[in-house]
C-alpha cells in the first residue's frame, strides 16, 4: 500500500466533532472503547484540535491530513500509511504506530508520551523539535532523517536504523541504543550518557564534542583500537 493523492473515492465522514468548527469548541472525543477502523482512507480532512481516545486504526490511509494541535490517547495504528500529514503541536499518549509508513510528515513541536513505534518507518519527514517522553521505538527507521536537538531521553531504541541520521545535540541520556544501526551518523554535541550502546557499530561515527560518561569512553576508545587497561 502506498500513499498517494487519489480522486477516486469521496472524503470520508469526519468523526464526530472534528473538522474546522473544533477550532472553536473543547477538544472532541472521537470513537468509544475498542471502537475500530480497518482498511478505510482519510484524504484532506482537517482534524486539528480533535481529541480522539481508545480508538484502533489497521491498513488505513491518511493523506494530506491536518492533526495540528490534536491529542491522540490509548489509539493504536497498524500497518497504516501517512502522507503529508500534520503532526504539529499534537500530543500522543500511550498511542502505538506498529509497521507504519509516515512519509514527508511535519511533527514541528509535536509530544509523544510513552509511545509505542515498533517497526515504523519515517521517510523525508520534518521531525525538529520533537520531544519524546519514554516509550519503545524499537526497529524503527530514521535513516538520514534529521534529528538535531531532539529529546529522546530513556527512549528504547533498540535494533533501530539511524543511518545517515543527524543526532547533532540531541539528548539520549538513558536511552536504550543497544544494537542500533549508525553508519554515517553524526552524533556532535549528544548527550549519551548512561544510554546503552551494547552492540552499536561505533566506528564512522562523528562523536565530536559529545558527552560521555566513562564507561562509554572505554566503549568508544575500544572501537576504535585502542586497548584501555
Amino acid at each position: 500500500m502506498t500513499v498517494e493523492e487519489s480522486d477516486d473515492f469521496p472524503p470520508l465522514a469526519r468523526p464526530a466533532g472534528v473538522g474546522k468548527s473544533a477550532a472553536s469548541s473543547t477538544a472532541a472525543f472521537c470513537g468509544g472503547p475498542m471502537n475500530g477502523r480497518t482498511g478505510e482512507r482519510f484524504s484532506g480532512e482537517d482534524w486539528a484540535l480533535a481529541g480522539v481516545e481508545r480508538v484502533r486504526y489497521e491498513d488505513c490511509v491518511f493523506y494530506d491530513v491536518d492533526w495540528s494541535e490534536s491529542t491522540f490517547i490509548a489509539c493504536t495504528f497498524e500497518r497504516c500509511e501517512f502522507g503529508n500529514v500534520k503532526f504539529n503541536a499534537g500530543t500522543f499518549e500511550r498511542t502505538a504506530f506498529l509497521q507504519s509508513t509516515l512519509q514527508r510528515c511535519s511533527f514541528f513541536d509535536a509530544t509523544f508520551d510513552d509511545c509505542k513505534l515498533t517497526g515504523t518507518s519515517f521517510v523525508d519527514c520534518a521531525l525538529r523539535p520533537l520531544t519524546v517522553t519514554g516509550g519503545d521505538w524499537g526497529f524503527v527507521s530514521l535513516r538520514g532523517q534529521n534529528l538535531a536537538g531532539v529529546k529522546f531521553g530513556g527512549l528504547r531504541l533498540r535494533d533501530a536504523d539511524l543511518t545517515g541520521a543527524d543526532l547533532s545535540k540531541a539528548d539520549l541520556r538513558g536511552a536504550d541504543l543497544s544494537n542500533v544501526r549508525l553508519k554515517g551518523a553524526v552524533l556532535k554535541g549528544a548527550d549519551l550518557r548512561g544510554a546503552d550502546l551494547d552492540g552499536a557499530p561505533l566506528r564512522d561515527v562523528d562523536i565530536t564534542g559529545a558527552k560521555l560518561d566513562i564507561a562509554q569512553a572505554v566503549h568508544f576508545a575500544r572501537a576504535y583500537g585502542a586497548i584501555v587497561s
